[in-house]
């Protein structure tokens, strides 16, 4: 499993925002670096075919809440509505294809397309306010296993292991059921886990709607959704959507070591526009009506703010604006 930032890393190069992931756990404070590192292809499968993302909401979330992250996954897809405005959500997503094109193996060639599948409350906390890593694989398997990826969302008041310390939020794979797994593997099905960071440490997980705990300090931007736990939780699931959907079990695209490594987003750190340096977030669109800043369109008018993704066939970061 990988992790966001160390201390020691975001000491070093003045990290703003805390995400990394990992089996690629998003690290804490991202930062900018000039010079993007070539992932590479451990020989394992990437996610391929329809593939359901199954949402688990575990605490009290509001409707309108909810309705940010599922807006956010419907917008995945090309033949979502938002597509007539531009630069849009599936734009963004579709960067993530040309990992499947990099190698002469015929089982990267098919392409990925998600959508949004079941969605699951556990508003009474049935594991309590104070998870371990293992309580979330736990949660995460609850969801349909097969051709799925589960996403696991803790509430503001839950505590998780490790959550503000080291990590917003992590992606993995765990053993299914025999009732059905992951397309691309026999015996395990891929996860994700991501906190709302709103009370905790929303300096080190929602940067850059709430001022940085480290780094240059500059005015927090205003989040597109006026919610800065929730748009800070949609930024941290677009880059573990990302790694996961190329490097799910830990042998896919990546730079470093396996349980830290390197992903599709977190090859980018801390850059969500052109220009971008650290305590900068990049040249944003701005909603003249709000003040918001994002920087991709979704469905039912949404604005969402989206993190840069390492483009293999120019080996640098894309961004959308």
């Amino acid at each position: 499993m990988a992790c966001l930032a160390s201390e020691t890393f975001i000491k070093l190069f003045l990290v703003i925002s805390l995400i990394q992931v990992a089996l690629a756990t998003r690290k804490l404070n991202e930062l900018v670096q000039d010079q993007p590192q070539l992932l590479q292809y451990h020989n394992g499968p990437l996610l391929s075919g329809k593939i359901s993302v199954n949402l688990i909401w575990y605490g009290k979330f509001r409707p309108s809440q909810r309705a940010i992250i599922s807006d956010f996954i419907t917008s995945l897809s090309p033949s979502s509505t938002s597509q007539n405005a531009q630069p849009s959500v599936a734009t963004w997503w579709k960067t993530t294809e040309k990992y499947y094109h990099l190698t002469s193996s015929r089982r990267l060639h098919s392409s990925l397309s998600l959508s949004l599948g079941k969605q699951i409350l556990d508003e009474s906390y049935s594991l309590g306010k104070s998870l371990t890593s293992k309580q979330i694989v736990e949660l995460a398997s609850k969801g349909d296993q097969k051709n799925a990826i589960n996403v696991v969302l803790t509430a503001s008041d839950v505590a998780v292991e490790k959550f503000c310390l080291s990590r917003c939020g992590t992606h993995g794979s765990a053993p299914g059921k025999n009732i059905g797994h992951v397309k691309g593997t026999n015996y395990r099905f891929a996860y994700i886990w991501v906190g709302n960071s709103e009370i905790q440490c929303p300096g080190q997980c929602a940067w850059p709607f709430h001022q940085p705990i480290y780094g240059p300090q500059s005015p927090p931007l205003v989040a597109p959704n006026n919610d800065v736990g929730l748009d800070g939780m949609t930024i941290n699931l677009a880059s573990l959507l990302a790694g996961t959907a190329t490097n799910p079990f830990g042998n896919g695209y990546f730079q470093g070591p396996a349980e830290a490594p390197l992903e599709a987003a977190s090859a980018c750190p801390g850059v969500y526009g052109k220009g971008a340096y650290p305590g900068y977030a990049g040249d944003l669109l701005v909603d003249p009506t709000t003040g918001a800043s994002y920087n991709a369109h979704g469905s039912n008018g949404r604005k969402f703010m989206l993190p840069a993704l390492y483009d293999p066939a120019t080996s640098s970061c894309s961004t959308l604006v």
